[in-house]
Order: C-alpha cells, then sequence, then structure tokens
C-alpha cells in the first residue's frame, strides 16, 4: 500500500458526508449524493482485508455491494432517490435490489466503526476481543449457523493489533486519533442511512 494511510482517507471521507448531512435544516431528509457516498464506502474495504480470513465473507460481500452502488451513481444522483426508485418498482427486498445493497453495506462500515470502539477501549495486542464483540453486535444477528461458525474459527487467525497497524502504515498513537475521527465520522451516516429506512418503513432488521 506504499505510505498510503486507510484510516485517514476514511476518516476524512466520512466527515465529508456527515458534514453534507450537517447542512440540512432539522426535520427536512438530507439528500446525500450517492458517488460520495459509495466512494467512502469503498475506502473502508482495506479494512476488511487487512483482518484476514475471519472477516473473508465480509469484504467479498462489502465489495461487490459497494461495486453495486457505485455503479448506480452514475445513472442516479441521490441516496434517498435510489431508495425511492426501488420503491416504486417493488424490488426493495429482492436480491440484488440497490436498496438492499445499502442496508448490507450500511452493516459494514457500522461493523468497522464498533470494532474500533472496542479496539480504543481493548488493552493488549489481541484483536480476537474486538472483533468477536463487533461481530456478535452488528453481523452474527443476520447469519446462519455456518457462517457465524466459520467466523469463529476464522477469529484464531486475526492478525495482531501491531499487525494490522503495520498493515495500515500507522502506529498506535496516530492509529487511535484516526480511529476516534472514523467512530465520530460514520456514526451519524449510520444513523442517516437507518433514518432513511424506518421513514420509508422498510425497517432494518431483514
Amino acid at each position: 500500500m506504499g505510505e498510503e494511510k486507510p484510516l485517514k482517507q476514511m476518516a476524512d471521507a466520512f466527515k465529508e458526508l456527515t458534514n453534507s448531512i450537517s447542512q440540512f435544516p432539522e426535520g427536512e431528509e438530507a439528500r446525500i449524493d450517492l458517488g460520495p457516498f459509495s466512494h467512502a464506502c469503498s475506502l473502508v474495504s482495506p479494512l476488511f482485508r487487512c483482518l484476514g480470513i475471519a472477516f473473508r465473507f465480509a469484504e467479498l460481500d462489502y465489495v461487490a455491494k459497494v461495486n453495486d452502488l457505485t455503479e448506480a451513481s452514475k445513472s442516479i444522483s441521490m441516496v434517498p432517490v435510489m431508495m425511492d426508485d426501488d420503491i416504486k418498482s417493488d424490488c426493495v427486498r429482492k436480491a440484488g435490489s440497490h436498496t438492499r445493497n445499502l442496508l448490507r453495506v450500511k452493516r459494514g462500515i457500522d461493523m468497522v466503526k464498533v470494532l474500533f470502539e472496542h479496539i480504543i477501549s481493548s488493552q493488549g495486542n489481541s484483536l480476537k476481543d474486538p472483533a468477536s464483540k463487533a461481530y456478535a453486535q452488528v453481523f452474527a444477528p443476520y447469519h446462519g449457523w455456518a457462517i457465524r461458525k466459520a467466523v469463529g474459527a476464522g477469529m484464531y487467525a486475526l492478525p495482531t493489533k501491531a499487525q494490522l497497524l503495520n498493515k495500515l502504515n500507522e502506529d498506535e498513537t496516530s492509529a487511535r486519533i484516526q480511529m476516534q475521527n472514523y467512530i465520530s465520522s460514520a456514526a451519524p451516516v449510520v444513523k442517516y442511512i437507518e433514518q432513511l429506512f424506518i421513514s420509508r418503513g422498510l425497517g432494518t432488521d431483514w
């Protein structure tokens, strides 16, 4: 990856999204551009890759869904417009629909946010506990037994915290700052997407 700083790129991109959400008046639905949104989401992919086999399923699934949203952004300008188009076409819950993919991508963003929260609050060099907690909190409720078992086995092959930071070209101090920045900037985006689903009566538990 050269001297690229994936954590900083992620944090900065989500900060821009959060800034664009905050520009809309209270009570008015924010209209985030699908292009910058899908680009910000694509910057999260390297993190799943760095976590290795435990999150291989998440990386493959997440990358495919983000690619779909990136493709959709060529013809659809805003995230809410994309969802409303799917509602009109009555295809929201169908496999491959943009809205269904958006919900899966939202979980990926959230999973990384929760993982960072647990990494920051944990001691030691192991990622097993933070990663297990984050997976249990965000992904596990939606996964069948076979995937949960495979992920559990993969947790033993996670890199150490030091190895992860090395892959991300960060040291302990800089990583903590960028992880905190990502947590702060991703949280409003996750909440915004959830609100889009709830306000349209779609819910998010599917």
